[in-house]
């Protein structure tokens, strides 16, 4: 798909060195939004609630994906920047750096950074985000950066007062890979089934997760 947009593009970003910081700031929007929508949209949520279904906060738990991402449209979120004038390859390295750079967040074990809290993302701007505490749910949806939860009103700093409680709202404790992975899907296509008209079956798949 990011070949086909490449070919109907409306622009041709050229060879110099502050491309690759719009770059860096244009993929950060984006995948502000990406990350927003798949918290907000039942459709986006089944494939990513597989990355919040950890009851704790490892480094593993940065590798735990969904896999079906392809059918829960992540990809359409980065064409725009493909559309402009980004090369496929460059938009999609600067993805792969910005997922890299995010595994050492998803620890309980370093503190609070000073002055860099609510600037970039840190292990506890990160903690907030994987928590279910009502506080926290839908906070802190940026990759490198947070600017855009600071622009957007999505940011929130952990307030070490209250205990984070990790994992999914209704939690999953099976240890079995697929549970984990397809358990929301399964209850989404629950919903999907027991409504009797196409446009109430659509509006489940955009709808807030349960």
């Amino acid at each position: 798909m990011a070949s086909f947009v490449w070919n109907y593009r409306f622009y041709t970003m050229p060879d110099k060195w502050w491309i690759y910081l719009l770059l860096f700031i244009g993929l950060e929007f984006c995948y502000y939004w990406y990350h927003r929508a798949s918290h907000e949209v039942y459709l986006l949520w089944a494939t990513h609630s597989t990355h919040h279904s950890p009851n704790d906060l490892t480094l593993s738990a940065a590798y735990r994906l969904g896999w079906m991402p392809f059918l829960s449209f992540t990809w359409f979120f980065f064409l725009p920047l493909v559309y402009i004038g980004f090369s496929p390859y460059d938009v999609f390295t600067m993805l792969s750096i910005n997922l890299l750079y995010q595994f050492w967040l998803h620890t309980r074990l370093i503190n609070k950074l000073g002055f860099l809290e609510g600037v970039v993302n840190t292990p506890s701007a990160h903690r907030v985000h994987h928590a279910s505490n009502s506080m926290y749910i839908n906070k802190n949806y940026g990759g490198i950066l947070l600017i855009f939860d600071r622009i957007f009103g999505t940011y929130e700093k952990e307030d070490e007062a209250n205990k984070i409680i990790y994992g999914l709202t209704h939690p999953n404790y099976s240890s079995n890979p697929f549970s984990v992975v397809f358990r929301v899907w399964g209850e989404l296509v629950q919903e999907v089934i027991k409504k009797s008209t196409f446009r109430e079956k659509i509006r489940v798949l955009f709808a807030s997760p349960r």
